[in-house]
């Protein structure tokens, strides 16, 4: 993972220096109290002052539930020895999806994801697993994304600028569900969430994050992330406050300045009510035409081709 963090360091001062700079509203919340969450790869806000989140590869299938002030209150074991989790998204009511989707030498046949309940106390889930292929081969990645509707996505983590997938809204257990491309997303995403109102979403690298419009995904803006170890994850509660955390042990979750996000949305995203169980039976929105040269996915400038192919390189070492 420090390799990561290193090669992203060097691609990250390329992509954000026409961003803002970091808001002095940021927001400590609190601090993870467990040492074995040490590895912070997803951030879901369940509500009433809960959160969710999963270590990243290298530990067993877990899901921890965290308190307002930090401390574990819950863990859902739900596999034994998953590939490499990397992402959360909320499924409704007690429930996430989790997103065994990471792949770093884009070498899997398939990737998986899988509902568990999440909550106070501990507890171990035998969950419906189900597989997800891509449609033009395989990918690395770290975001996974719920439509207050129900509908999932797959976010790729691709240095020269990654894709949104939609994932089918009938999944079937019997054989591998085939994600849809719907649009370039920026490079090297880290994870992402769709905002309450539906009509947002954010993605997020390393050091900024990019909100975009629902479902024309055009471009919003960016802004910079708060300064931690290795940032990675990000949620949206459901008062569309934006949360994000990092790796290492006893990373803080920070809230970053509402202002700096409705500065960049032009207003605050309405809350609305929780993402829904079950989606709508309606078809994925069609691949959009932009070519994500305004979406942080230019490869424009020289130095950011050759910042980003070293970048590549040492992202395909990392275990």
């Amino acid at each position: 993972m420090k390799a990561v963090a290193a090669a992203a360091g060097a691609l990250g001062l390329v992509l954000i220096w026409s961003v803002p700079a970091n808001a002095a509203g940021d927001d400590v919340l609190f601090a993870f109290s467990d040492p074995t969450i040490s590895e912070a790869s997803g951030l879901t806000p369940l509500g009433n002052g809960l959160y969710a989140t999963t270590n990243d590869s290298g530990d067993s299938g877990r899901v921890f539930t965290v308190d307002s002030r930090g401390d574990t209150v819950g863990v859902t074991h739900w596999a034994e020895d998953p590939v490499d989790v990397e992402g959360l998204a909320p499924a409704g009511g007690n429930r996430v999806w989790v997103g065994d989707i990471g792949d770093n030498n884009s070498v899997r046949d398939s990737i998986r994801i899988a509902k568990v309940r999440v909550g106070r106390g501990e507890r171990t889930v035998s969950p419906t697993v189900y597989e997800l292929v891509y449609p033009d081969g395989p990918h690395n990645a770290e975001s996974l994304l719920a439509h207050p509707d129900g509908r999932l996505f797959v976010a790729t983590k691709d240095w020269g600028g990654g894709s949104l997938y939609a994932v089918p809204r009938r999944l079937d257990l019997d054989r591998p569900n085939r994600l849809k491309e719907v649009a370039p997303v920026i490079p090297m995403a880290t994870d992402g969430a769709f905002f309450p109102d539906g009509e947002h979403l954010v993605v997020r690298g390393y050091y900024s994050a990019t909100i975009y419009e629902w479902p024309s995904m055009d471009r919003v803006g960016s802004f910079r992330t708060p300064d931690q170890e290795q940032g990675e994850a990000i949620g949206v509660t459901r008062k569309g406050d934006v949360v994000v955390t990092s790796e290492g042990i006893r990373a803080e979750v920070i809230r970053v300045d509402p202002e700096l996000v409705g500065e960049v949305v032009g207003e605050e995203p309405s809350p609305t009510a929780d993402p829904t169980a079950e989606p709508k039976p309606d078809e994925a929105e069609p691949k959009t035409e932009d070519d994500g040269a305004g979406d942080g996915g230019s490869t424009g400038p020289i130095a950011l081709v050759a910042v980003a192919v070293v970048a590549y390189f040492l992202l395909r070492k990392r275990k």
